[in-house]
């Protein structure tokens, strides 16, 4: 088995990390969006005044652009408190209801044994094997093959598949997919991945509001050339600050290790002791993965993301062939000499 103890603690204590370091890290980046906004704002007032030179009539452009970023600076602390406390109802909100947006923006629903017992009873078993407080589940009713797990604390662990996984693989291939789905948890891959979707979607949507408020509230009044020029500066400086603080957001995101898949997949194998199960549920998942509609923040929880970027630079996952060359090396899997052709059905 290649899901050794000391590797699977390995992988443990590194999401932990990574959660405490996204949790303080986070924070910094959206105080520099404060900033970027209070900046906004003052190119905005230079350009709008006809007056405006600064604190000085007779200063020039360079002073006038100086004393606005000192001004600024000045205000640091409360910018900084405004920040926070803004991001802190967020992360509060999203951390306490981010499974019900995840599910209403899949389109997935909740499920009980008697509406699905096949696959109720088959996580359900799973769970004993292993003493965990069973999750619960959610089917998206699409022909796609996926599943994705969810939550941040016990009580909100869901695991999420679609009626085309369920109609397509056989039970021990689902009961596999489960098994990564439910490896996922255990490992605290799903916590990791849920603390980066919630402040990367905050940056997004304060990057998002500040061009809208630069196309909405355009310039109406350009006052002299100097005035334009002050107001411009100010507002590239913001632009720079949003554009930096978006780029390292989006790259701590994609540098969550794609071996959480790999692990994953060797923990679907410890759980059910069935390497060509994970092998086989792979290939006819390969090419028919994609959920339409559904947002690149949740794609990146599926079992398979089949977007996987400019040249595969930001790709989530490792690919299938990836994945199924670490099984038979690995664990001892045997590759089907062919894909399956069992075909995805309509729903």
């Amino acid at each position: 088995m290649f899901l050794s103890a000391s590797g699977l603690r390995t992988h443990i204590w590194n999401n932990n990390l990574r959660s405490i370091l996204l949790l303080a890290g986070f924070p910094l980046l959206l105080i520099a969006i404060g900033f970027a906004f209070a900046l906004l704002w003052g190119g905005q007032a230079v350009t709008a005044q006809p007056g405006w030179r600064g604190t000085h009539p007779s200063v020039g452009t360079e002073h006038s652009v100086a004393d606005a970023l000192s001004t600024v600076l000045a205000n640091g602390p409360m910018i900084a408190l405004i920040s926070l406390a803004i991001t802190a109802v967020w992360f509060i909100i999203a951390w306490f209801f981010h499974t019900a947006i995840i599910q209403a923006s899949t389109g997935a629903r909740s499920v009980t044994r008697a509406q699905e017992p096949e696959l109720y009873n088959l996580l359900e078993n799973l769970c004993i094997s292993r003493g965990m407080t069973m999750p619960r589940l959610a089917v998206i009713e699409t022909g796609a093959l996926n599943a994705y797990a969810s939550g941040v604390r016990e009580s909100q662990y869901t695991v999420t598949v679609t009626r085309g996984l369920m109609q397509t693989l056989d039970r021990a291939e689902l009961e596999a997919v489960l098994a990564h789905e439910l490896s996922h948890i255990r490992h605290g891959d799903v916590r990791l991945l849920v603390i980066a979707v919630i402040f990367v979607g905050i940056i997004s949507f304060a990057g998002e509001l500040m061009f809208r408020s630069l196309f909405m509230r355009s310039v109406r009044r350009s006052g002299s050339n100097r005035q334009g020029r002050n107001g411009a500066a100010l507002v590239f400086i913001a632009l720079a600050i949003v554009a930096v603080a978006y780029g390292l957001a989006i790259l701590i995101r994609f540098s969550l290790s794609r071996r959480r898949e790999y692990m994953a997949d060797a923990g679907a194998v410890e759980l059910t002791r069935n390497p060509d199960a994970m092998i086989s549920a792979l290939m006819k998942i390969s090419g028919r993965s994609d959920v339409d509609k559904a947002p690149d923040e949740v794609r990146e929880m599926f079992i398979d993301n089949p977007r996987t970027g400019f040249m595969g630079f930001f790709a989530t996952h490792p690919t299938i062939d990836q994945r199924i060359d670490a099984l038979v090396d690995y664990a001892d899997g045997q590759r089907p000499t062919a894909p399956s052709t069992t075909s995805v059905p309509e729903v």
